[in-house]
């Protein structure tokens, strides 16, 4: 028996939204691992926004030159705003179904690309304050996504507490990431480099010194000045704002073992143990962040 379009239509959604959990289980634990604790109706949702975020990370790796990757991310903004031609790609039909199943402000979606532009150049950031205003954009702006989807009405203290875990997410992973040639090094702060006495063609070279390592240290101490802020504020909050909170629980792992004495800002590092990071965020969803 042939299916009728809408059930054949249902049939490809569905498996378009079980690519996205797939993409997240073996790219990105942690948020695999933190929609687990989400209502089961609501899961699929969380896996489409965290989904189409690896595949905005993953971009700078796949492209040549930044221009590519600029297409890369308009071929998306055009997708989103016209909301068409979805389909073609499953992450992004998923996503296309996420905006419009939980009412999302397709802006903020344009906003993030936007942000994401950065990432494929290697001009430096001007400011602390910029970096944060793009980590707001890049990370804080999905944790809000998520929020909505699992029915938070985001009132003041809801927002800034995402904002704040978006902040010290962005930061980790700006820290991170920065073994990696360009990209996270060029979003090191230029007034940071020039307060410690940092030149920026070390970091651009992965020169490494104690004023560069008292710089990263400070950025290390802001981002969790932002998680204690979240924390404080998460009791205050309802279910749906702490779930969302949850894809930041994982952090202050990543922070904890760039304090190490073996810590070298240019050597890839490996991740806290996923026994750790699953424990971590279990406590969190416990403890309310």
């Amino acid at each position: 028996m042939t299916l009728s379009v809408g059930a054949a239509r249902a049939s490809e959604l569905s498996a378009h939204y079980a690519l996205c959990e797939t993409t997240l289980r073996e790219k990105d634990r942690d948020s695999w691992l933190a929609a687990l604790f989400a209502p089961s109706d609501r899961r699929r949702h969380l896996h489409a926004i965290r989904a189409f975020v690896v595949e905005i990370a993953e971009a700078r790796e796949k492209v040549t030159q930044p221009l590519l990757g600029e297409m890369r991310l308009r071929w998306w903004a055009d997708t989103i705003e016209q909301a068409s031609g979805a389909n073609a790609h499953p992450v992004a039909d998923a996503l296309a179904d996420t905006i419009s199943q939980n009412r999302l402000e397709p802006g903020e979606f344009l906003a993030f690309l936007d942000a994401r532009v950065a990432d494929f150049y290697d001009d430096r950031t001007v400011s602390v304050a910029a970096l944060l205003d793009y980590c707001g954009k890049a990370d804080a702006l999905p944790l809000r996504w998520c929020a909505l989807c699992l029915g938070e009405a985001l009132g003041s203290d809801a927002g800034t507490a995402l904002e704040d875990a978006g902040a010290a997410l962005g930061i980790t992973r700006v820290l991170w990431d920065l073994p990696r040639q360009g990209g996270a090094r060029a979003l090191l702060p230029a007034d940071l480099l020039h307060r410690h006495g940092v030149p920026a063609e070390d970091v651009e070279a992965g020169r490494d010194s104690r004023r560069l390592r008292a710089a990263l240290a400070e950025l290390r101490a802001l981002a969790r000045e932002k998680l204690d802020s979240a924390r404080i504020a998460a009791p205050k909050l309802d279910e749906a704002a702490r779930g969302a909170l949850l894809f930041a629980a994982a952090a202050p792992l990543y922070l904890d073992r760039m304090e190490r004495s073996d810590y070298q800002p240019f050597q890839p590092l490996p991740a806290p143990s996923p026994w750790r990071r699953q424990w971590r965020l279990w406590r969190a969803a416990r403890m309310g962040f």
